[in-house]
């Protein structure tokens, strides 16, 4: 088989099973792993998978920067977001994330909700300054402007004063597997930070982050109270995190 006809068959194995067990294709084509992870190292050199120890998983598409990310399943994220606000009672204490999902849920928040809102995001605290009954208090540290957030060891140890009775916690890939991943390993840091001084944490995961995997692992399934997606209840992957013991709250 030609380089060219392996690419296309490990592409398409990855579209149609969710992941590459390199010595499984090497059994099935006849030739050696070395071959096929040669051929996905250079996939992931393109941005077509993410390797893992013993094959690939397919990549996620949340790791654009943040104009680009906007720009992505907008009505997916409003529907999650949606759920999501549902979820913060009056006089509750939240912590939520940056991003572009965390910032519709953010919009989302009734105007007149009384609460508190815990964020190291600078456009989330931008977007709640007009909801007179929410206090605010945005952690601050390193601007990591990808995800226009605080990062860093200040952000760490910020969050590590505070407490809530909800998080709310985006990824870019979400997989049963892998577990819930993001591309860059100090934005993984402050996200467990959050999420560990929080009583309850959900993950807000619009459709197309479902079955993907990146670089960085946030958290295991065991550390998250449930899953808020716009992805059907029926849909393979929906069905796997909810064997696994997962809440998966649907926005479909």
């Amino acid at each position: 088989m030609l380089a060219a006809e392996r690419r296309d068959h490990l592409l398409g194995l990855l579209a149609r099973e969710g992941k590459i067990v390199a010595k499984d294709v090497a059994a099935g084509l006849g030739i050696s792993e070395d071959s096929v992870r040669r051929d996905l190292r250079d996939l992931a050199a393109e941005g077509l998978c993410q390797r893992v120890y013993g094959g690939a998983l397919p990549v996620s598409p949340a790791v654009a920067g943040y104009a680009a990310r906007q720009a992505v399943a907008p009505d997916g994220k409003q529907k999650v977001a949606s759920v999501a606000a549902g979820l913060v009672r009056p006089g509750g204490a939240l912590i939520l994330d940056g991003g572009t999902t965390a910032l519709a849920v953010a919009r989302a928040l009734p105007q007149d909700l009384a609460c508190t809102v815990i964020t190291h995001s600078p456009t989330v605290a931008a977007a709640l300054l007009d909801h007179p009954q929410a206090e605010l208090f945005l952690l601050g540290g390193r601007i990591f402007k990808h995800s226009a957030v605080a990062c860093g060891a200040a952000a760490v140890e910020a969050a590590q004063n505070v407490s809530a009775d909800l998080c709310l916690l985006g990824v870019t890939g979400v997989h049963p597997e892998a577990g819930l991943t993001t591309a860059d390993s100090e934005e993984a840091a402050m996200k467990r930070a959050l999420s560990e001084r929080a009583a309850d944490t959900y993950i807000l995961a619009s459709s197309e982050k479902l079955g993907t995997a990146s670089r960085f692992r946030v958290l295991p399934w065991e550390k998250v109270s449930g899953l808020i997606t716009d992805a059907a209840r029926d849909e393979a992957v929906v069905k796997q995190i909810e064997a696994i013991g997962v809440e998966v709250l649907t926005a479909g």
